[in-house]
């Protein structure tokens, strides 16, 4: 009888210091987490978003906003080199309404981007992310900390995401 005692209250220690180190780590985490929705409509929690291998790149976008398309083809076509320098991974999120959401799908395959594309048509992660105006563009660590974000889109500016990337990796690997 005692050991079982023993063990229950072991047992119970070791899932609560793991379920403390758990909370700590989401904690730690600047992404809110929100239900949303994949391309295709499925729901996805914004949990979900994550990259082990380096920064994590959030741009909220809308099939309707030039500026937006003129970003996310630039980064398109740099995401590779990106990728193979800094182990980015990007999120493109559209604001698209309900109504227009239907569209993102077949926008984004005849852009082809090879990015993780995301759908919040009821603007509930926008909210969370006080995010106001597209293009909206945040820059996080591997470990889900808010580093920078920047609105609207000039030419060049992915020149600072870049440098902005480097600047991450380079402060990780101290």
């Amino acid at each position: 009888m005692k050991k079982t005692f023993v063990l229950i209250i072991i047992l119970s220690l070791v899932n609560f210091a793991f379920a403390q180190s758990e909370t700590e780590d989401v904690a730690k985490r600047e992404i809110p987490t929100v239900e949303i929705q994949d391309v295709d409509g499925n729901i996805f929690s914004t949990l979900n978003i994550e990259n082990p291998d380096g920064p994590i790149i959030i741009d909220f976008w809308a099939t309707w906003c030039k500026p937006c398309i003129k970003e996310l083809m630039t980064m398109n076509d740099l995401y590779e080199d990106w990728q193979d320098e800094t182990g980015v991974k990007i999120y493109a999120v559209s604001i698209d309404d309900s109504r227009d959401s239907q569209k993102v799908k077949p926008f984004v395959e005849g852009k082809g981007w090879e990015f993780e594309i995301l759908k919040d048509p009821n603007g509930d992660f926008k909210r969370a992310m006080g995010v106001s105006d597209v293009p909206h563009t945040f820059i996080f660590d591997k470990n889900g900390k808010l580093i920078s974000q920047h609105t609207s889109y000039s030419p060049g500016d992915e020149e600072g995401i870049y440098d902005e990337l480097l600047e991450i990796i380079e402060n990780e690997e101290k």
